[in-house]
């Protein structure tokens, strides 16, 4: 589970299994049992959510947003994509 980044207590990570086809680029955001599915690609937005609020997804989303070329060559990088 290669972890991309971590902010004010949010784990930013992808699996190492994305699915047979892999899924397109996407990002897990999880802190303790709180969690969300984003995806970066055609356009930053949320796939799914588990108990994040409205203000948490809006931040989560703007982080994602500002480091999405960080996430796409950690992607990559990772996929061999």
């Amino acid at each position: 589970m290669p972890v991309v980044l971590k902010h004010e207590g949010f784990k930013y990570f992808f699996f190492s299994n994305e699915g047979q086809p892999r899924e397109p680029l996407h990002i897990h955001v999880r802190q303790g049992e709180r969690t969300a599915k984003i995806w970066i690609e055609p356009t930053v937005a949320v796939a799914d959510s588990y108990k994040m609020t409205p203000k948490e997804l809006k931040e989560i989303l703007g982080i994602v947003q500002a480091q999405k070329d960080l996430i796409r060559r950690t992607w990559n990088e990772f996929f061999g994509s």
